[in-house]
């Protein structure tokens, strides 16, 4: 009798930990998820410029689009903030700022994942250098790329 009284005891600490894992392991899927999406895709483009060209834009802005599109708008806010700062004084980080925010409007506005990539392309496609109309995407000259992008 006594063991299985101690069973019920352990089963309720059991769950507990359960749930602690999953979150955790939640956390570290979901960055790894994103992370591995964008830049599989980002690979598989032609895209020139991959440091502070068209194809750095593109990375960008498909990344906060996944994450706006997977989670909120919000989170792409946060980590943008964490990652790029507001962005004043450097133009590479004030790119990205502008990209994210527009990747976050596309993804929290797709209705699936097919729409979203396609609307992504598109936003790139319809950019250029150093563009401040808040709905273009923009990227530095090209004399400022650099090959590598990741």
């Amino acid at each position: 009798m006594g063991t299985v009284a101690g069973a019920s005891r352990a089963r309720p600490h059991r769950r507990w930990l359960r749930r602690v894992l999953l979150i955790v392991l939640s956390f570290a899927f979901y960055p790894a998820f994103v992370l591995g999406t964008v830049y599989m895709a980002t690979s598989r483009s032609d895209l020139p410029g991959g440091r502070h060209g068209p194809k750095d834009a593109y990375r960008h802005t498909l990344a906060s689009a996944t994450v706006a599109y997977t989670g909120s708008a919000r989170w792409v806010d946060w980590v943008t903030f964490v990652m790029e700062g507001d962005g004043r004084g450097d133009a590479a980080r004030l790119m990205d700022v502008h990209n994210n925010r527009i990747g976050a409007r596309i993804g929290a506005d797709a209705r699936n994942w097919n729409e979203m990539n396609a609307a992504v392309l598109q936003a790139v496609e319809a950019g250029g250098v150093t563009i401040e109309d808040e709905d273009r995407i923009t990227w530095l000259p090209p004399e400022r790329w650099q090959d590598r992008w990741y």
